[in-house]
């Protein structure tokens, strides 16, 4: 028979005096610790563990799904975690326990924050900017771009004259891991690269060959780019801030939405796992099955 000072609570009851004597930790953290083990106790209850022992790797896999399922933030699954795994290396240090069963367990992913996003009538508003001189003819071109082909901000830059086909209308970019893509101009982008590349012959450094320059003549900065939208966008007065991957989030949105074609949407944005390309686009996972369901051959039912 197990003696009293050995049970589960009473190594409990050991581990918060060692933190609040030998630790010295605050009143506030000690409490956490404890509410913290609680909750594993109770764990234990609902499986019938009685001993430190029993509880393997899956076992704490299996609390902290418990604790997402309860509605704990990842957060919180995390920092009930590292606790555990600070009282499991206290029942080694004291021999009770031969390994720590939270070593390897990880907390759920934290949620990823979709970004902001603006309707096709928003955007059309912001890309009505006005102005003629020169440097406002090259940013309605950058964001007609930006907008009409889903670029990211370092594919934009890194654009050459030798990379936009006007007559065919496509542009070439090297995206992630030097993959590259031909995408295609809307007739709006055509237009507004034609305007900006008549005024780029007077302001281009020699040899230069960037699309997109600045004042001096040389290619334009990421940062660049970044500051001229921000201050169109607030003369636009933009109910949400606008950067540049915003308009490659509406262009993805913007055409899902009238298309229901998600792979295509994929090859434009040249993703290369169509996950990312469901983040970009809103989609849930039932969105997802429902295109599957509608479009693959070997998942759609039979109509008799």
């Amino acid at each position: 028979m197990q003696a009293v000072a050995d049970t589960p609570q009473r190594w409990i009851d050991r581990f918060l005096v060692h933190l609040a004597t030998e630790r010295r930790l605050s009143r506030h953290t000690v409490d956490a610790y404890a509410r913290d083990l609680k909750d594993l106790l109770d764990f234990m209850a609902s499986q019938e563990i009685t001993g430190w022992g029993e509880l393997s790797n899956w076992q704490m896999r299996a609390f902290a799904a418990r604790c997402h399922r309860q509605g704990s933030h990842p957060r919180s699954i995390a920092r009930k975690l590292s606790a555990l795994r600070g009282f499991f290396a206290f029942l080694i240090r004291e021999g009770e326990l031969a390994q720590n069963p939270a070593a390897d367990v990880q907390p759920p992913k934290k949620p990823r924050r979709l970004p902001r996003t603006m309707d096709a009538d928003q955007v059309s508003h912001l890309l009505a900017l006005e102005g003629e001189d020169d440097l406002a003819v090259r940013d309605r071109a950058i964001l007609e771009l930006l907008y009409s082909s889903g670029l990211r901000l370092a594919e934009l830059t890194g654009l050459d004259m030798t990379d936009l086909d006007l007559a065919d209308a496509t542009v070439r970019v090297t995206g992630k891991g030097a993959r590259t893509r031909i995408l295609p101009v809307g007739s709006k982008a055509v237009t507004a690269l034609q305007a900006w590349l008549r005024r780029r012959t007077g302001i281009a450094a020699s040899g230069e060959t960037a699309v997109f320059v600045g004042r001096g003549g040389r290619r334009l900065s990421p940062r660049a780019v970044q500051l001229r939208i921000r201050a169109w966008a607030r003369r636009a007065d933009s109910p949400v801030p606008v950067h540049p991957h915003l308009l490659r989030h509406c262009f993805a949105s913007h055409l899902l939405e009238s298309s229901g074609d998600l792979r295509g949407v994929q090859e434009l944005l040249g993703h290369a796992d169509i996950a990312t390309t469901q983040i970009y686009t809103h989609l849930d996972f039932q969105h997802l099955a429902q295109i599957y369901d509608r479009t693959h051959p070997r998942a759609r039912k039979r109509r008799d």
